[in-house]
């Protein structure tokens, strides 16, 4: 590790932080600032259950300006989704209103927003119980460190008895695609919005 890069365990006070890498990472690995009113609809999402349920395979990669990226990991995916369903989520539409009319006419904060609602079915891969979530903003790429990142949450999955992980992905984003092959990843699955990797750890 670069002596201008720290990676650590998460900390409560880096919630904030995760979340705006979580938004500046949103739009198929680009910044989605743009695209939304509410900053913290992607992180509610994508980052708050995961730091909150599964601390302990949380890492951010952190520079001089601050933390710059994450990895982020569920032990049990079946019982991770549950658990998001039943207390994050719940919790959530007590400060949100689902959003009504037409779906084609929603903006990308009010499709969040619905999904908080009327969460997707999430895909279940047996064999692969265990999933995660991996991004780095712009000023960090290109300089090896998504590995560095996965390095230590696979390592750390693989400590928790983890036999093998599962992600999914844009269909959009090449370089992550490229990404995950390199490090070893197969496909498991693609539909039109979203490719599904996985990993065997033993």
């Amino acid at each position: 590790m670069s002596d201008e890069y720290t990676i650590r365990l998460y900390e409560p006070r880096d919630l904030d932080a995760v979340y705006r890498v979580c938004l500046e990472t949103g739009d198929s690995g680009y910044d989605a600032t743009h695209l939304h009113d509410d900053p913290k609809l992607l992180g509610h999402l994508y980052t708050g259950p995961y730091v909150t349920y599964e601390p302990t395979l949380a890492f951010v990669l952190e520079d001089s300006e601050g933390v710059c990226g994450y990895t982020l990991g569920a032990l049990d995916s079946e019982q991770f989704y549950r658990r998001m369903g039943e207390e994050w989520l719940a919790s959530l539409q007590k400060e949100y209103e689902d959003p009504p009319g037409d779906p084609t006419s929603w903006t990308p904060d009010q499709r969040l927003t619905d999904a908080l609602f009327h969460p997707p079915t999430p895909e279940l891969f047996p064999e692969y119980p265990a999933h995660l979530h991996i991004d780095i903003i712009a000023r960090a790429t290109g300089k090896r460190l998504g590995k560095q990142l996965m390095d230590t949450l696979i390592q750390a999955l693989r400590d928790h008895g983890a036999p093998a992980v599962h992600l999914g992905m844009s269909v959009h984003n090449d370089r992550a695609y490229k990404f995950y092959i390199d490090y070893g990843f197969i496909e498991l699955k693609r539909d039109e919005d979203t490719i599904y990797m996985g990993l065997k750890l033993s």
